[in-house]
């Protein structure tokens, strides 16, 4: 009797486990987000120009970040990014 209570015991705790795992899996496939925000400026000091982007997707993960200024004393700017890839197959 102790034996039958402990199968049910464990497989009632595992079952929510596995259907949810097989939800997150198959959710995964159409996952798409995205987050973008970037501004521009130009006046009597100069002109500027800067981007925040990330993304998510199933294909893999990215976020990039840059500014440009220009003005009397010429061009400057930085530019940042990463990423990662994953192969689905």
């Amino acid at each position: 009797m102790r034996a039958l209570k402990r199968v049910l015991a464990v497989s009632a705790l595992t079952v929510p486990l596995v259907i949810g795992c097989a939800g997150l899996a198959s959710a995964t496939e159409g996952l798409d987000a995205s987050w973008g925000q970037g501004f521009f400026t130009a006046n009597q000091h100069g002109a500027g120009v800067g981007a925040n982007e990330s993304s998510v997707s199933s294909d893999g993960v990215s976020h990039a970040n840059f500014w440009i200024w220009s003005d009397d004393d010429g061009v400057t700017g930085s530019f940042t990014g990463s990423g990662a890839t994953w192969n689905n197959g």
